[in-house]
């Protein structure tokens, strides 16, 4: 399921598509708070119902927020929004 360009999640305006996999898609978005760039990650709809796959979610945003090299991307806190379908 696609989110269109101009849709806005909260304070991110979704730009355009990055990409797709096992776990949902990402999105190039704006974070209009901070005027930057961002990439936000929409979890598929069987993530979001299995608390197993919900923390593994959590668990690779909390990985990446460890690894400190500008190389990999950063994350800020990952937050489960209401679901928009």
């Amino acid at each position: 399921m696609s989110i269109a360009s101009g849709t806005k999640l909260g304070p991110y305006e979704i730009l355009s598509p990055l990409g797709a996999g096992g776990m949902g898609e990402v999105y190039r978005a704006r974070d209009t708070r901070l005027d930057r760039d961002v990439a936000i990650k929409v979890l598929s709809g069987h993530f979001v119902s299995s608390p197993r796959l919900k923390e593994r979610f959590e668990r690779e945003a909390r990985t990446i927020f460890l690894i400190p090299t500008s190389a990999v991307c950063t994350t800020s806190a990952p937050r489960m929004a209401p679901t928009i379908w």
